[in-house]
């Protein structure tokens, strides 16, 4: 059971810090200032119009923890048409494993890396659909829709994926794992596709990007092409 705190602003402020989310940031989201967090102000309740943002833009934090310290401070959802299953890995290390985190999933349709920013600081808000909360999982940095049918069956159209950017240098890829890549098709786009990362007859300059479904032919490309990878760490498929 989270620890309970004295009023329902301590509350607040410590499921900020617990999802890692900026105070600041966070406070703006609920149409507050941190000056209602201060001193005698500090005691006080929230408004209404504070509590229905908080229920729409973090349907993962229980209002009832938050209203009463009592129990859990995150809802735990039940969804017999979900499954998310951690992807398979054949890897010696081993990643910390976090109890719960939120992870953004992202529309990257027109941006050229995997965590979309503006100007360089903090993620653009304009490219997230929405926020998935994934339980007992290593970090992950976004999600993203499948699309296609390169990785079928093991993956599908409409399936979402979590993963954790990494350096696009050879030092930093584990060959023969799943990885989402950005190549770059022009110095202003590129095309996002989720492959196996094997290494290529071709020499170190180059990666090849292997499919699952054994009817879409490998593909070599130069690690120079490549905009931004990300290790795949979970899939999620919607059962309707």
């Amino acid at each position: 059971m989270e620890e309970k705190y004295t009023n329902i602003k301590e509350r607040l402020l410590y499921f900020a810090k617990n999802q890692s989310i900026g105070i600041e940031n966070f406070l703006e989201n609920i149409g507050m200032t941190y000056g209602s967090f201060k001193g005698k102000a500090k005691e006080g309740s929230l408004n209404s119009n504070a509590l229905v943002e908080i229920y729409t833009k973090y349907p993962e934090l229980s209002i009832e923890w938050l209203l009463t310290g009592n129990g859990e401070m995150l809802k735990y959802y039940s969804n017999n048409n979900a499954i998310a299953e951690p992807v398979d890995s054949n890897r010696k290390t081993k990643d910390p494993i976090y109890d719960i985190q939120r992870v953004p999933l992202f529309n990257l349709e027109a941006t050229m890396g995997l965590v979309p920013l503006v100007e360089g600081n903090g993620v653009d808000e304009e490219k997230v659909i929405d926020y998935i909360t994934i339980p007992s999982m290593p970090s992950c940095d976004g999600a993203i829709y499948a699309s296609g049918d390169s990785m079928y069956p093991l993956l599908k159209s409409g399936d979402m994926i979590a993963y954790k950017r990494i350096a696009v240098e050879r030092a930093s890829i584990f060959f023969g794992e799943m990885y989402i890549v950005a190549v770059k098709l022009d110095e202003s786009s590129t095309m996002k596709t989720i492959k196996f990362v094997h290494q290529s007859e071709l020499g170190e300059e180059y990666v090849k990007l292997v499919s699952h479904n054994q009817h879409h032919a490998p593909k070599d490309v130069k690690l120079s092409q490549i905009a931004a990878i990300g290790l795949v760490r979970a899939s999620i498929r919607l059962h309707n």
